[in-house]
């Protein structure tokens, strides 16, 4: 699966790894439905974090249709509320 990053570019990711993500992406809907924005904050880092770390790289010269995207760690909880909501991102 294709994961990109608004703003820092795709990334591969096992089958494994998007398991892990779901339940982060879970997360943070929660937290947007809570209005928690500390934890909502915290949550969205640690999803990007963890495609970054964990997740390969595309070339940017590769060009590759997402299947997913991420947006950037400063959507403010208001945008988030259009984003993150159901079952999240990251079907699963």
């Amino acid at each position: 699966m294709i994961i990109r990053i608004m703003g820092e570019g795709q990334y591969r990711v096992s089958s494994a790894l998007l398991d892990d993500l779901n339940l982060i992406d879970d997360q943070i809907v929660e937290d947007v439905a809570k209005v928690d924005e500390a934890s909502y904050k915290k949550d969205l880092s640690r999803l990007i974090q963890a495609i970054k770390e964990k997740g390969e790289p595309v070339a940017p010269e590769e060009i590759l249709e997402s299947d997913v995207i991420v947006p950037p760690e400063d959507l403010t909880l208001e945008e988030a509320e259009k984003v993150f909501r159901g079952i999240g991102l990251i079907k699963g």
